[in-house]
């Protein structure tokens, strides 16, 4: 069958089920069934702790800095 084809009704399923599809496949996370290593899951639980107690990061600007990108 051709697009040609198809009914108005038809075309506009086929486009929503392609979009439906295309939106699936960008947005399945990709680690979503890996697990940490230990260690960097201790870092983000103290990182999050900190958060929490009022600690601050360390500064967009110094991390842009540090990686010798333009800020």
């Amino acid at each position: 069958m051709q697009v040609k084809d198809l009914t108005v009704e038809e075309l506009k399923l086929l486009i929503q089920e392609t979009v439906t599809e295309t939106l699936q496949t960008l947005l399945i996370d990709p680690d979503e069934s890996k697990e940490l290593k230990p260690e960097v899951r201790q870092q983000l639980l103290e990182s999050l702790k900190g958060t929490q107690a009022g600690e601050r990061g360390i500064p967009a600007e110094e991390v842009a800095q540090r990686l010798g990108l333009t800020w």
